[in-house]
This record gives structure tokens, sequence and C-alpha cells, in this order.
């Protein structure tokens, strides 16, 4: 089965599975005398999956043999290098984290490095936190790339598919390759062609279509994939009296392909997703101080953010007055808004920091799955606490990073539950090979 029709045969799938869940009511019933169901605590909550890193082709035993020598060579020219080694990396967090005391002991009162950034990079990498926000797409591979590329990428793969799936890669084409009022109307007129044909197959005014027709040259002829579901439903262009028409007969219809089949398919398409990838880093103290944030992560361009920003500071110096309590409330409701994504960190007891890439609407329970599939220990009891909210327990699990203002980046504290308080920093709680994703200084 092509890739194309497995697409199509997970959604037809996942249109039952919430057919039968609609149709199962409001679940099993429970008598009124029988036990109550204990509450899941904190302790039981949901153990999930662990951190997968991307896959890597395989190296070869000569180019492990280079890759040593290499090695060898470097560490006779010198010591300096970064050691990602666990006891290096414990020493140097170690050695960091004494450092950021001493440092926050001596300017007591000075605001974190780590609190929220608004500002943008304003073209500057040189203390990005990431290099940006990075996606999957499961249905054509597993590399990490920019959403960018990814539009480019799907496009390509659609094309190479409508030899062997027209009819259905070209009702993909149309979601994802035109604008989506485009798109909405094309797949509608499209979907009133074709079931005119479906219930009225011998008359001949559904059979053709004029392609100089307004409604079909304003929503339909210019539209990328159109005319191929046209193609696949068994039309082919013809002259008729020297105009352009587009003739409809049941032997042209693509193979293995019938119209009720079609309609369906425009109706269930849908843009191809990708995933968020959370473009994991692991962090020194020292590095944490790079908060400033890609232009990826907003909703507006950079210019646009400068001026609004412009914009407010130039009206809250005008307005010789005290704001309310509502006044404030809403200007950091838009503050918020300008961000589609969060950068979250977790500083563990060690010293030790874990970065991830999230959507702003995305879950506290996705953030204690990710710091969970980092964990060496992935059964171990912890918490999460924040600066604004306090610790995170179990009634905030469904609540979004939006909902809690944890955007546009965020620093949540680690705390092992069943481990005294001064055993804490001598623990290393991440996996080891995630350790390899230290960066160097």
């Amino acid at each position: 089965m092509s890739k194309i029709k497995k697409f199509f045969s997970r959604k037809k799938a996942e249109a039952a599975f919430k057919l039968n869940l609609s149709g199962s009511g409001m679940g099993t019933g429970h008598k009124l005398n029988s036990p109550k169901q204990e509450t899941p605590s904190s302790s039981s909550r949901q153990k999930y999956e662990a951190y997968v890193p991307p896959k890597r082709n395989e190296i070869s035993n000569e180019a492990r043999a280079a890759a040593s020598a290499a090695l060898a060579r470097i560490d006779k020219k010198t010591s300096r290098d970064f050691n990602t080694s666990l006891s290096a990396v414990k020493a140097q967090a170690k050695r960091e984290l004494e450092a950021e005391r001493r440092q926050r002991e001596e300017a007591m009162g000075t605001a974190s490095t780590t609190s929220t950034s608004t500002s943008a990079s304003g073209g500057d990498t040189r203390n990005l936190a990431c290099e940006g926000v990075f996606f999957r797409c499961p249905l054509i591979s597993e590399e990490i790339l920019p959403k960018s590329v990814w539009k480019v990428r799907i496009k390509e793969f659609l094309y190479q598919q409508l030899e062997s799936d027209r009819g259905l890669t070209a009702c993909l084409i149309i979601h994802n390759c035109n604008v989506k009022e485009k798109a909405d109307e094309c797949i509608a007129t499209l979907i009133r062609y074709l079931e005119n044909l479906i219930k009225n197959p011998e008359e001949e005014k559904f059979c053709k279509i004029r392609m100089s027709n307004k409604i079909f040259s304003e929503k339909v002829r210019y539209v990328e994939g159109a005319l191929d579901v046209l193609q696949a439903a068994g039309f082919s262009q013809v002259q008729i009296d020297d105009e352009p028409f587009l003739l409809w007969t049941k032997e042209q219809t693509e193979k293995d392909l019938d119209l009720p089949t079609l309609v369906e398919a425009l109706k269930s398409s849908e843009i191809i997703p990708l995933e968020l990838d959370r473009n994991i880093k692991v962090l020194l103290p020292s590095q944490a101080r790079r908060v400033v944030l890609p232009d990826e992560f907003y909703r507006l361009s950079p210019e646009e953010i400068k001026k609004e920003q412009q914009l407010r500071t130039e009206a809250i110096a005008q307005s010789q007055m005290l704001r309310t309590k509502a006044m404030r409330e809403r200007e950091e409701q838009r503050n918020l808004r300008m961000y589609r994504y969060a950068l979250v960190r977790v500083k563990f007891p060690n010293g030790l920091l874990i970065q991830g890439t999230f959507n702003v609407y995305e879950k506290i329970a996705d953030v204690f799955e990710f710091v969970q599939s980092c964990l060496a220990d992935e059964s171990l009891d912890f918490s999460l606490v924040s600066n604004s909210e306090g610790k995170l327990g179990d009634e905030d699990l469904e609540k979004t990073l939006y909902d809690c203002k944890l955007i546009p980046n965020a620093l949540l504290l680690f705390s092992a539950n069943d481990v005294p308080a001064p055993l804490q920093t001598d623990i290393n709680y991440l996996k080891e090979d995630l350790l390899m994703l230290v960066q160097a200084m």
C-alpha cells in the first residue's frame, strides 16, 4: 500500500474510532452503593515513552578508526577541550552552580537572567537560546527540518505520487499547496460537481464543464491539484464548438477509484501534519543565560513586534495615569498572544538544565512527559516548580502553557520527591546518552 493510501486509511480508521466513541455515551455506569474509585495521585502519574533521539546512519569500522585517531591527535594537542564524560559534566556543573550562587549573593535583588524575554532576535544569533523551531513529518521521513523546508519537501513528495495515486494525491495537493480560502472553495465546488454526477450520471449537463465558466475559472481552474482531481474522476479536455470543455466518461475514471471514494477523500483530506520536535538541549548553568528567542517563536514579524512595542511604550508614556488591574491584564494577554512556541527549561538540583520547544497550547502534562522521558530512572516520582505558578500539581496537568503564562520561555525547578534535599545535588538524573548533548562552551 502506498503512503498516500495509508494516510487516507488511517484517516478513515480515526473517523470510525471517533464515531464509536460518540456513540458509546458517557461510558460505563456504576452502582450508587459501589466503592468510590480512588483519584490517581502524583506518584501514579502516567509513565511515558522514553525520549528517542533522531536516527543516525551507522558509521563504518574505517570511519570509527579514523575518528578515534583524530580524537587521539586532538587529545595530544590540548587538554582543555570540553569533556562530556559523566564525571566531567558533573564537576563542571558543580563549579558553575557555586559560581552562580556567589554571584547571586553579591548582586542580591538583580533580576534573573533566565526570566521571560519579549524581544525579537533582531538578526543577532550570538545569544539565541536555540537555532529555531524544527519539525518531523512521519508520512515522508524521520528528518528534522524547519517548517519552511518541510513545505517544499511535502510539495515535492505529493507531485511524485501523482502518477501512482492521482486522485487521492490531488486531494492532498489542493490542501497543502494553496491558501486555505482557495482550497476550501475549490473542494466545495468539486464535491458539488462529483455529487451531481453520482446522482445523475446520464444527464448531459453534469457530464461536461465549460472551462470558461466564471465559477469554474475563479474557484477551480487555477487551484493546484484541482484539474488532477477531475482527471482522476474521468474528465478529459475536449473542444466543443471551438471552446474548451471538460467531458466526463466513466471509462476514463482512474483504476481502482470510484466517485464516492473521491468525494470522501475530498472531504477528509487535510494539511499533512508536522510533529513539533523538542529540539532537546542539555545546558550548564552558564549557558542558560541565553534567552533571546529566534523569530520563528513569534506570530508577528520582527519589524511588526518592534513597531508594536514602540507604540505601546509611547502610549504608556503619554497617558499620565495609573493603569487599572483590568488594563494591565489586557496588556499582558496581548503580549502573550504574540507567541506561537515556548521554550521550557527544567533545572535539576545538580545544576544541569534540559531545554525543549513546545507549542504554547500544549499542556503541563506534556512537560511532565518530556522530563520523565529524559530521566535515567523513569519511575522516579518528581515535582516541578514554577516561579509564577508555584508547584505544578495534578490539577494543573490539563492546563496549557498559555493558561499558566509559561511563555515565551519558562524556568521550572526539578525536585525528586523521595530523595532528601541534601542528597539531591549529588545525583545524576539524566540518561547518560543525553549528557552527550551538553554543548561545549
